[in-house]
Order: structure tokens, then sequence, then C-alpha cells
């Protein structure tokens, strides 16, 4: 069988591409003469293949044949005893997720780029000894300071949980790592306040140009929930490595142009993307809004500190207008489902290709069959 793409836009810059594709999972891909990675999605009945550069006008042609992958894989490897589920991507150690019992809420970190490089100020250790900043600040998380008058955003006295409950899925392969948790969101007496699904995608990328897609669905199962106007919020949340805050050695962007704190703090953006020196690289990380989330474009609670969380609830401090609420009644047995794409990169906002690789995830190039 074979496939066409054609890339109308503007460039492709390599990456993993999904296919609508129900003919098999052991199938190997032929592009320009070369094997790719390929891997099918079983629950998504997609095919999804890492797709090499692709030019503005060029035409590719996959070839697609039943057979034995030979490529390098993302692996996941759970250890329920540590509550961690270490991330590989071929022989290299990439990430680590952390679940288990006494963690007030699940958290990637670290992430790492080039040379071995975390993106991610390391998790406050117990005790906090060095009286480090905004400990809950513990990688990559999903939070929010005023759910149904819950506080599950910070660890003072009175906090709410994110409590693990199961993994549905966990799977690796040659294109990418997924894993699909299960968590229920808890007041201080670990009263059940709803329920969490949360999804993460790795992607087979090389160490300077990461992907990690996180897909987010909150369920009210308890009755309604209110997420009440507040800063103090973040569907996804990243705390960056002390030496890439602004107010040190690093700068931040947004999708308009904003720079730093007073340019970005509390405005609406597709993407933020936060930069800068980790000992001898540079690197950042990017979190890219996606149109189907709620009001999209998000604003973003973004500090010179090292924080940066999409917020779309917190519009009163963001306008200084207390008479403009974000506050957001999800009805009771819905749910609410947002994708966010991360994108960790060597280099600043131009050398990582932020723009583009944005541009990318929103309009990948088109398909047909032949």
């Amino acid at each position: 069988m074979k496939i066409s793409i054609e890339n109308k836009i503007r460039k492709w810059l390599s990456g993993p591409y999904a296919i609508d594709y129900d003919e098999g999972s052991r199938t190997k891909c032929i592009c320009r003469g070369k094997e790719i990675p390929s891997q099918y999605d079983e629950k998504r009945k997609k095919l999804v293949v890492m797709l090499p550069d692709i030019e503005k006008g060029e035409k590719v042609e996959l070839e697609l044949k039943q057979g034995t992958l030979s490529y390098s894989e993302v692996k996941l490897i759970d250890n329920p005893e540590k509550g961690i589920v270490d991330i590989m991507i071929g022989e290299e150690y990439f990430s680590s997720y952390h679940y288990g019992k006494h963690v007030v809420r699940p958290f990637l970190n670290p992430v790492i780029t080039v040379k071995g490089k975390s993106v991610l100020r390391p998790p406050v250790p117990e005790g906090n000894p060095e009286k480090l900043d905004h400990i809950h600040h513990r990688g990559i998380w999903v939070a929010h300071g005023d759910i149904n008058g819950v506080d599950n955003w910070s660890e003072m006295e009175g906090h709410g949980w994110t409590v693990h409950q199961e993994f549905i899925e966990i799977t690796g392969g040659p294109v990418f790592g997924r894993f699909h948790e299960k968590s229920f969101w808890m007041n201080n007496k670990k009263v059940k306040i709803c329920e969490e699904e949360r999804i993460i995608t790795v992607y087979n990328m090389p160490a300077s140009a990461r992907i990690i897609d996180h897909v987010i669905i909150l369920r009210a199962t308890e009755g309604e929930l209110i997420f009440r106007d507040t800063k103090e919020s973040g569907l996804l949340s990243v705390r960056v490595m002390p030496s890439m805050q602004a107010d040190k050695q690093g700068t931040f962007e947004n999708s308009y142009g904003g720079i730093n704190e007073n340019e970005c703090w509390g405005k609406r953006a597709q993407w933020c993307d936060y930069w800068g020196p980790i000992d001898d690289v540079v690197a950042g990380i990017s979190v890219f809004d996606q149109p189907k989330n709620l009001r999209y474009p998000t604003w973003w609670h973004i500090r010179n500190y090292g924080l940066f969380s999409a917020n779309f609830f917190g519009l009163s401090e963001f306008t200084g207008d207390k008479k403009i609420s974000g506050t957001y009644i999800l009805p009771a047995y819905q749910e609410m489902k947002l994708f966010y794409r991360i994108y960790v990169h060597e280099g600043d906002t131009r050398k990582g290709n932020v723009h583009t690789r944005y541009l990318n995830f929103l309009y990948p190039p088109t398909v047909s069959k032949g």
C-alpha cells in the first residue's frame, strides 16, 4: 500500500504524524527509500510515523509493508513500589513520572535535553533545607487553586490532593510511549471532588527536539465543579531550571512576540517559550495551546522567577478588573478535555523553530492513499 503526503503550506520539521489506518499492527514504512519509525495505535486506529523534513510544496510517498520493525523504542518502566514511571528514548533516560502515595500531585521531573541537562527545577527536597520558594512547583504538573473551595494548587496547610488510582494503559514502541492514568482530586480530608484522566505521550525524537503531548480530562463525577477565578492555577504548569529564569540569565517569549513578564503575564497567546542557559548549553521549553481547548487562546500565568502555566481562569487578576470573572462551572457528570503539546528544544526560540513547530502542530501536511 502506498500513501502520498503533500506539504502545501510551509516546511514540515521532522516529527510524529498520524494516519487513519486499520490494516494491522506490524507495519514497516518506507520513505525516500529508507525505513522510518512507524507504530500502530490500536486504540485510535491510526498509524503514527516519524516523518522526515519535507519542504514547502514537496510531495513524498510512503510505502507500507507488513514486517518486523528495526528501530529503537520509547520505553516506559513502571515501579509501583516507588510510585515512578521512568521514560527511556532509545538508550537515553528522558524523564520520570512521580505518582506515589506521598506525592501531593503527580508530576514529570526531570525532562532531559541535550548533553543530559534538565530544563526543569528539581523537586524541592523534604524539609526544604535550601528554603526554596514555591515548593509545590514540582516540574510539570496539573493543578487549580480553588475548585469547589478546595486549594488543589499549593502545599500549604489544608491543601487538596490529586491521588493516583490506576494506569489504564502503559505502552511503548518505535514512535511513541504513552501512559493513561486515572486519578481522583480530593480535599484535605481525602474526600473525592472529581476524577481526572491524564494521557501523556512521549515521542521518539532527538534530544535537541523532544515532544510530549498532554491530554487532561476532568470529570464532574460527584456533582458540578466550580473553578473559581484565581491566578493560582495551571491545568498545565511548568517550573524551569533556575539558571533559565528571566530574572537571571533566561528569557521567555509568547506567540505575539511579547518578551518576559511585563509583556506576557496575564496575556493571551497560542504558545509561550521559556529558554536560557543550563551550564554549558542553551535550551528551552514551550507549551502549545490547542484550538479546541476551553477559552483558546489561553491566558498565561508566567513569571520572571521561572513559573509558567496555561491559566484561563484568573481573568479578574490578569485584567485588574474585579468585574471580569474567569470562574467556570462544569455541570454535574460532564467533562472538560484539554490538549497541550510540550516542546523541549536546543537553543533559543529562534533556533528551536518554535513558531514553525507550533504551526506544524496545527496544520500538518495532507495525506491521500494510493
